[in-house]
């Protein structure tokens, strides 16, 4: 079950059709969709998560809170609508096409893709730019 929860007063459009795109995506990975939450929040409020859960105090685009059992994926995404709204100003992209990566972003850590090294980080671009055509 995907959920979509907000902390701010932004409200996302679409949702039946990104819920569809996620569980297509979780599919296609050969995962399970589990309890999967999004949370959209400004700035300040996943800032507070980053520095008193991952002792990081850095602003973040989006924080990911991994439950999953095996190949069962569940979780809680934290979205920061202010950082993608920025993200999308410097990448010169569509805010819609900058919160569709970060919400792909979310579901593809828990499919076991990881973006620390530079090698890790090539194939997590691959893996959006991936889904994202396929939205």
């Amino acid at each position: 079950m995907i959920s979509f929860n907000y902390e701010t007063d932004f409200i996302l459009e679409n949702k039946d059709q990104l819920e569809r795109w996620i569980s297509n995506t979780i599919t296609e990975e050969n995962c399970r969709e589990g309890e999967i939450n999004y949370i959209f929040c400004s700035d300040d409020y996943l800032h507070k998560l980053n520095v008193d859960f991952l002792d990081h105090d850095t602003l973040t685009d989006v924080i990911s809170f991994d439950y999953s059992v095996g190949k069962e994926l569940h979780g809680d995404i934290y979205i920061s609508v202010d950082r993608v709204k920025e993200n999308a100003s410097d990448f010169q992209v569509s805010f819609n096409d900058e919160i569709a990566r970060v919400i792909i972003h979310g579901v593809l850590h828990y499919c076991g893709y990881k973006d620390k090294t530079d090698a890790d980080e090539k194939v997590m671009r691959s893996k959006e730019d991936h889904y994202l055509a396929k939205r």
